[in-house]
């Protein structure tokens, strides 16, 4: 994927009629989402839209299959135990001692439950399910494990009601309306930003309340300086390109930072092509993992140290999409979805945890046992999630032994060894991705919606300047809707109106926290 783009996240492309989402896939929700509105607007969604029956059968590897009475059972109880954890955050509850994320709160759940079950077999059925279903919630919340994902934290996550909504034109056919006032010559595309150099005319480090304080009020220290030291004396900042290889000559100044020495503006931004654009005010959308790999050198001066610890503490997993098609359909016609419940062998070797160095024979011989089901996007087309340390590995393998590996799994959880080779495979590939370098936010273990905010928080050339000179956008930004389509919207939206009202930041915000509802939602989910 190259940068050819507006939106990263949302990729459509065509394949036989139909519209394959390489990236975001529905829009989450219809109370109070801007993108719902924005495709009923432009007609992008029928108003009568009748749901397709969705039958799921989960069968194990020696391809039996499972009572659906028993599939049921299990996920109204593991709703129930995902619930649970969310009330954490909403009612301040304390959890158990020791128990600190997700992961640890279910099993535990899942164990006090599995204890009622007299049944051997009966309770290793009902904890295949439990696991297969955990794997789907790291492919919802990005993740490698649950066991990642911070308890108290939860929660906060915002649920819009109204369920998952598919665009019938792809997700993609919702750029054109928000491009068509955009003048052409005004977006300009494949063009890597190198760095970004904002000015600082007075040194002062503006910490996390200067989004809500205003900036004079952050004022810590005068001093006068180049623009090139960082708001952190212990944080040494070097003209290294992002992104490249260079050698020790060519180690010195840019054009660039020349430049920014007489620009009068407040921002200059440096791409890979030579190219310079100046600015009074920059709003960044590069996604977190993009910031993970480059943010202590893409920014002259480099970001405050706070700033910096928020970006390392949140989690930007990886999700990635196979998808299989066929010939002819093969699956039987009533069936929708099949879970794959995966043994987990008592002598089989423990994952290793120090990733993918270490762990390199073990992915090899399991990666593909993170693939929780394959479900119908047509009778003739098929699509298995993958998510963490599995995904990526899979990233490195051809689109041909993918297919043959999946082939395999169908033949044998069917029980049918006539299950066609697919005539195409398209796997995604975001943690390659350079300007992706992985899928959507989650909160990891010790992080918390602080750390959304601190990223969030935007960059002032000077203490007194009425509107920042660098903001932040993007679905990272966005404390309830982190993850999400419609969070990176609100997140820009509410970057532009502070830009561009005669109004203080303060003002600005508290009327957009309103306006995206999602303070609202919140207040009555206790109801």
């Amino acid at each position: 994927m190259q940068t050819v783009q507006i939106m990263n996240n949302v990729i459509s492309i065509p394949l036989s009629q139909l519209q394959l989402e390489l990236g975001a896939n529905w829009i989450h929700g219809v109370l109070g989402n801007p993108m719902f509105e924005l495709a009923m607007q432009h007609g992008l969604i029928s108003i009568i839209n009748i749901p397709k029956p969705h039958k799921v059968v989960a069968a194990t590897e020696d391809g039996k299959q499972v009572p659906f009475q028993i599939l049921q059972e299990i996920y109204e109880a593991y709703v129930c135990f995902l619930r649970r954890c969310e009330e954490y955050f909403l009612c301040q509850y304390l959890p158990p001692p020791d128990i600190h994320s997700v992961g640890e709160h279910i099993n535990l759940e899942v164990e006090l439950y599995l204890n009622g079950v007299d049944c051997a077999k009966e309770k290793h059925l009902r904890k295949l399910i439990f696991d297969c279903l955990l794997k789907r919630e790291t492919c919802i919340t990005g993740c490698h494990s649950m066991d990642e994902i911070d308890l108290l934290e939860l929660g906060s996550y915002t649920e819009l009601q109204g369920g998952n909504i598919v665009l019938p034109s792809g997700y993609s056919s919702i750029l054109k309306p928000l491009c068509d006032n955009l003048p052409k010559e005004n977006i300009v595309l494949s063009c890597p930003v190198r760095r970004i150099h904002w000015k600082r005319k007075a040194a002062f480090r503006a910490g996390p309340s200067a989004m809500t304080a205003g900036a004079s009020d952050t004022i810590l220290e005068e001093d006068e300086d180049d623009g090139n030291e960082s708001d952190d004396s212990d944080r040494t900042v070097t003209d290294v390109p992002v992104g490249g290889e260079t050698s020790q000559d060519e180690r010195k100044v840019s054009e660039a930072a020349k430049r920014i020495k007489t620009s009068t503006a407040n921002v200059v931004v440096e791409c890979e092509n030579g190219a310079v654009y100046e600015a009074d005010h920059v709003i960044c959308t590069l996604p977190l993992g993009v910031l993970k790999e480059q943010a202590e050198t893409l920014f002259v001066p480099a970001l405050p140290q706070y700033k910096i610890e928020s970006i390392d503490s949140l989690l930007f997993g990886t999700v990635d999409k196979i998808f299989l098609e066929y010939d002819r359909p093969f699956l039987n016609a009533t069936i929708s979805e099949i879970m794959l419940l995966w043994e987990q062998q008592e002598d089989e070797e423990a994952e290793p945890v120090n990733g993918l160095e270490d762990d390199g024979q073990w992915l090899k011989d399991n990666w593909f046992k993170k693939i929780y089901s394959f479900s119908k996007v047509s009778d003739t087309l098929l699509l298995g999630w993958i998510s963490g340390r599995e995904a990526e590995y899979m990233e490195t393998l051809s689109h041909e032994i993918v297919a043959e590996r999946c082939t395999d799994i169908l033949r044998q959880f069917l029980k049918d060894p006539f299950v066609p080779k697919p005539k195409r495979c398209v796997c995604t590939s975001w943690r390659k991705q350079p300007f992706s370098r992985g899928s959507y936010t989650a909160i990891a273990v010790g992080a918390s919606q602080d750390d959304i905010d601190n990223i969030a928080q935007p960059l002032y050339s000077s203490p007194h300047q009425s509107k920042p000179s660098v903001m932040f956008a993007g679905e990272h930004t966005h404390a309830n809707f982190y993850s999400t389509v419609h969070g990176a919207y609100l997140s820009g939206r509410t970057a532009a109106q502070i830009l561009l009202t005669p109004d203080s930041p303060q003002e600005i915000v508290m009327e957009s926290d309103s306006s995206d509802l999602s303070s609202w939602i919140q207040g009555i989910a206790l109801d």
